[in-house]
């Protein structure tokens, strides 16, 4: 029997002191109400495998890649510190190359991990997000969806790690939950088209209204 091949889903969180309040209480609701729809969705319940990063002054895994009926819902992070989303990139980058299962000759391995990533601010490890972005880049182990939150988000940072980026103008608790609900679209997408489409690129939902894709 051969290897049934997921798809890696990892969600990169700004938890950075600027989120606190309304808005970090919106993402909690917005990864559960992420989950519930993952769960009624039998092929992204088949394939989908989910990891939750969480960066402020510095970046830790809350979740490894787990298969979405075993993901715990975690609501007991808080918004604190700085940003930094250099150390996340770089944590991402090991856990991909840890959790993720690469094809051999014999065999082919997971899917092409999704990423999605939610900042309402700039780096503040300017130096350690240069040499990520670098790296990240030269890898080419996933796709990345990046999503500038609120007026204090800079695309530009963004830009440098993937060309798919989205502009949120407002970090609201209805912005974030419309943001998880396009996520969860995206996800569920992404899984039913990974036969049909071998090969292709990364195929969105259209953003939600108000959200701009950034050219």
């Amino acid at each position: 029997m051969g290897y049934a091949r997921r798809l890696p889903v990892y969600l990169l969180i700004d938890c950075s002191g600027s989120m606190a309040g309304e808005p970090i209480e919106a993402v909690k609701q917005g990864i559960k109400a992420l989950l519930t729809e993952l769960k009624s969705d039998p092929q992204a319940l088949e394939t989908a495998y989910l990891s939750l990063i969480t960066f402020h002054s510095h970046a830790e895994q809350l979740e490894p890649l787990t298969e979405i009926m075993k993901f715990e819902e975690y609501d007991n992070f808080e918004a604190k510190g700085a940003t930094a989303l250099g150390a996340a990139l770089n944590l991402l980058l090991e856990k991909i190359d840890t959790e993720v299962t690469k094809s051999t000759k014999t065999q082919k391995g997971d899917w092409r991990p999704l990423v999605f990533l939610i900042t309402d601010g700039i780096p503040t490890d300017i130096a350690t997000f240069t040499g990520a972005v670098r790296d990240l880049r030269e890898a080419k182990v996933a796709n990345i969806v990046a999503c500038a939150a609120g007026a204090n988000a800079d695309t530009m940072y963004l830009k440098q790690i993937t060309d798919n980026v989205i502009m949120m103008n407002n970090l609201t608790a209805g912005d974030l939950a419309q943001f998880f609900a396009w996520v969860s679209g995206s996800i569920k997408m992404s899984s039913k088209s990974l036969d049909s489409k071998a090969g292709a690129g990364l195929e969105l939902p259209p953003p939600p209204a108000g959200f701009v894709i950034v050219p």
